[in-house]
């Protein structure tokens, strides 16, 4: 019984700390950044805040081709 207790609150965890493109974008976080959260995430997922780091960490650090 407590291990579906903790697997529940695990769940639940996830599930807060994720947002949609459109939260992200509403957001005063990345509010300098929302051409490129525009461009790099799609409206079929939801992110937390370090995959979203992560992204733009990435393309800013990318090459200019």
């Amino acid at each position: 019984m407590m291990e579906y207790m903790v697997t529940k609150s695990k769940e639940v965890i996830e599930a807060v700390g994720t947002f949609s493109k459109e939260q992200l974008l509403g957001s005063k976080r990345y509010s300098d950044q929302k051409d490129i959260i525009n461009v790099l995430l799609t409206n079929e997922k939801d992110y937390s805040f370090e995959e979203v780091d992560q992204a733009i960490d990435k393309f800013m650090k990318g090459k200019v081709k």
